[in-house]
Order: structure tokens, then C-alpha cells, then sequence
């Protein structure tokens, strides 16, 4: 199986099964001599991590990162750096269950990838999915937290925007309320009447799907490339790479096609833009605005719910997945939504200073520089 690493100087090459001894990633171009502790890193995978509450899967993993190799003590600060060379971190498996999944092993997952796996390599890894598990994306967040180091002044957050049918009432947004909530929900009265349909969904054995918006502020004008190299066409690729995730938008996205011209344009002025219907990119390039990425999350594909299916004999029978699942896997996909963005925004600073290190345009986030 190939295709297990993305980004292009900052590098990313995840490993690990859902019920392994361990997974983790190596992270491959971060510049030496950047501060980096496992403290930097568990920050991130704590917010990431199951069972944290009723509304995720209830297996329990402390999510604890190693740092294997790639950093050393600064001779100057005796501060534990980055030396310039591959990062390996490790994430041990400390409560899987394989036995969970004993009665499905030889059965397909409607919604699942296990036909598809099956198909393509002869093989699979019937617990839990292996690869094609949720749980690989704690590798991501690990990754994330070199990334973050690497992008000084640039803050990303993420926020979980509609469960299922139901949205939040923009007018309502509280970045605040984001960490007061089970659902990262930036509406706080959402966030109230979500916690009774989710625990409706959960109680019947159910799934349901989410909308994530992640949003980077400070991030300079000038990131991307065109024609192969844009900014949005990496982040859609790294958003969709997520498992379960099944659409992504920039900016206003899909709506934009109800809009007109006029209504859709970014005007300018000496001030800067005044709306941001292109989610901060333009060409492919950075405007100096926001970064909005939103994407779509289906339903869990292991529910209680008897489905049709078929066996790896091509015998048609009934499934019902057992075990330790999230009622709702776009919850936990905020951090890793959060994660991807700060993955592909550090390669892309990287790249911009490779090919554009001391070119400016005179322009810095759309407004005239002082002389």
C-alpha cells in the first residue's frame, strides 16, 4: 500500500493500524533549532483523543506521544529544539478490542471500506478498519504540532457548524463557546439542543453526519502557487484525505452558484477587502484574509442497526457492528480538520519562502505598506 505521506517540504508519513501496538507518523522538513516538547504535541491529541465524554466512542487511549527522534538540547538555551532531521513520534495502542469484531470478520460494512480494501489487496484488517480507521488521524494531530511551530503568528481553529439537519445560527458565532461545549459548536444554543438529538442517535444505535469549518487568520498574502500548486487545491486534498469526509468548500463554496457577480466579488479598497467570499485565497494564492475551509463528515458506518450486506463469499446476509463507536465522528474531526490545515499551510510557507524569499509587491493583506 502506497501513499502514505503528503506535502512536499514539510513532509508527512503516517503508520499504524486502528488495533496495532502503535501508531504514529515521521515528519520530514522542519528547519532546525524550532523549540518542540511532547507537551507541544499532547496539547493537540488531547483534544483529539476518545472517550472524553458520551457523545464520542468510549475507548479509552491516553493518546501519549513519544517524540522517537529529530530533536536535541539547543547548546544556547538548553532548550530542547528541532535539529533540521526527520521528526519520528510515537502514539501506543493501549485499548483496542480485536474481539469486538470477530462475528464481522468475514462480512462487509455497508459504507465501510472494507469491500473496497478487500478488493484492491487481497487482504484487510477486519478490526476496526486498520488503516482505514479514524484512528490513524491521531498521527495527523501529532504531526500538527510541528506544524504549528513552524507557522509563528498563524492561529487555526476549527469549529463543528451542523449535526446532521441541524445548523448553527451564524448570528450566533462565539469563538469563546467553542471550548465550553462536547461539540466544538461556536453557537452555544446549538450546542444545548444537539446534546439531546445525539443522545437520541446514540441510545438507538445510530450515527449521524457534521459540516467542520476550520479558519487560519495571519496568514500572510502570497501562499500558493498556480497552476498545480494552489493553496486550496492542497487543503481540499488534505481535507478530503480524512477519513469519512466526503466534501469540501473554500470560502462561500457551493453557494457561491446561487450568487451574482456582484454579489460574490471581493471589493477592495486602501482599507483591504471588505467581504471574503473567496475564503482567503485567490488564484490559488493567499489574499492575507482568513483561511475558511468547511467539510462534510458522513454517519458512522458501524451502527446496531441490522443492514444488508454481503460475506467474502458473495453470500448475502445481515451485519450489526458491535463495539466502541462515535455516534457522531465529525466531533472528534474538528482537531484533525484543524490539524490537516496547519500541515498543508506549513508546507506552503516553506515553499513561499523557498521560491519568493525577499520579493514583495508593495501590499501586505490587501492595504498599502507605509513607507
Amino acid at each position: 500500500m502506497s501513499h502514505n505521506s503528503f506535502g512536499h517540504l514539510f513532509r508527512v508519513t503516517t503508520w499504524g493500524e486502528s488495533h496495532g501496538p502503535a501508531l504514529g507518523c515521521v515528519v520530514d522538513g522542519a528547519p532546525a533549532r524550532l523549540p518542540l516538547s511532547e507537551a507541544d504535541i499532547q496539547h493537540w491529541l488531547d483534544k483529539r483523543k476518545p472517550g472524553q465524554n458520551k457523545f464520542t466512542t468510549q475507548r479509552r487511549e491516553a493518546d501519549a506521544v513519544k517524540i522517537l527522534s529529530g530533536v536535541f538540547e539547543d547548546p544556547e538555551t538548553g532548550v530542547q529544539v528541532t535539529t533540521g532531521t526527520p521528526i519520528s513520534l510515537l502514539i501506543e495502542n493501549t485499548d483496542q478490542r480485536s474481539k469486538d469484531y470477530g462475528d464481522i470478520k468475514d462480512k462487509y460494512r455497508p459504507g465501510h471500506a472494507d469491500f473496497t480494501y478487500m478488493e484492491k489487496y487481497g487482504i484487510r484488517d477486519y478490526r476496526g478498519g486498520g488503516r482505514s480507521s479514524a484512528r490513524e488521524t491521531a498521527a495527523r494531530v501529532a504531526a500538527s504540532g510541528v506544524a504549528r511551530k513552524v507557522l509563528d503568528g498563524v492561529t487555526i481553529r476549527g469549529a463543528l457548524v451542523q449535526m446532521g439537519p441541524h445548523a448553527i445560527n451564524r448570528d450566533n458565532w462565539d469563538w469563546d463557546a467553542v471550548e465550553s461545549n462536547p461539540f466544538w459548536c461556536p453557537d452555544a444554543q446549538a450546542a444545548a439542543q444537539w446534546e439531546d438529538y445525539l443522545d437520541g442517535v446514540r441510545k438507538a444505535g445510530s450515527s449521524c453526519g457534521a459540516i467542520i469549518e476550520v479558519v487560519a487568520s495571519g496568514v500572510p498574502v502570497g501562499w500558493g502557487a498556480p497552476v498545480y500548486g494552489k493553496l486550496d487545491t492542497d487543503l481540499a486534498a488534505a481535507m478530503m484525505s480524512i477519513n469519512a469526509v466526503k466534501g469540501v468548500e473554500i470560502g462561500n463554496g457551493f453557494a457561491a452558484a446561487a450568487l451574482s457577480g456582484e454579489e460574490n466579488a471581493d471589493e477592495m479598497s486602501k482599507k483591504g477587502f471588505t467581504s471574503n467570499h473567496a475564503g482567503g485565497v485567490l488564484g490559488g494564492i493567499s489574499t492575507g484574509q482568513d483561511v475558511v475551509v468547511r467539510f462534510a463528515v458522513k454517519p458512522t458506518s458501524s451502527i446496531l442497526t441490522p443492514r444488508q450486506t454481503v460475506d467474502t463469499d458473495g453470500n448475502e446476509t445481515d451485519i450489526v457492528t458491535k463495539g466502541r463507536h462515535d455516534p457522531c465522528v465529525g466531533i472528534r474531526a474538528v482537531s484533525v480538520g484543524e490539524a490537516m490545515m496547519a500541515c498543508v499551510l506549513a508546507d506552503h510557507k516553506l515553499r513561499h519562502l523557498g521560491q519568493a524569499a525577499g520579493i514583495g509587491t508593495g501590499q501586505e493583506n490587501g492595504r498599502e505598506k507605509d513607507s
